[in-house]
């Protein structure tokens, strides 16, 4: 059971995490799109705020992906981490821990999450698995 665990763990967040970043990418589920998210990264001071927004999506999207798949996971971890510790940095911090004043709960459970699957590891149902076997 340990091993569907672990892929039932790496699929959800990892492809909830790839629709985050199609968000920002795209104007997918009821995101922004580049425009949208670039002008909110610049009114952060996140300069240029279009190009930024394409490098965390692309982050966030990668991250996720490789995550869901198992596939260098410690790098798919590293991403959805650095993305989250910006993330909480520049937006979440200011407002305290819990996600009901926006605050970075959430943030930082999605990074600990990341850790722990790259820790673990990506189980035997992972593309990893299949270079290691």
């Amino acid at each position: 059971m340990m091993e569907w665990g672990i892929l039932l763990l790496r699929v959800v967040i990892g492809l909830l995490f790839a629709g985050h970043a199609m968000q920002k990418l795209a104007g997918w589920f009821g995101g922004y799109g580049l425009g949208g998210t670039g002008g909110f990264f610049e009114s952060i001071g996140i300069k240029p705020g279009r190009t930024m927004a394409l490098l965390a999506g692309l982050a966030e999207l990668a991250g996720g992906l490789l995550i869901a798949f198992g596939l260098l996971t410690p790098l798919g971890a590293a991403l959805i981490v650095l993305t989250m510790l910006i993330a909480i940095v520049k937006v979440h911090g200011k407002n305290g821990l819990w996600n009901t004043q926006s605050g970075y709960e959430y943030n930082l459970v999605l990074a600990v999450v990341a850790v722990a699957i790259a820790m673990i590891g990506p189980g035997d149902y992972s593309l990893d698995a299949l270079w290691v076997n």
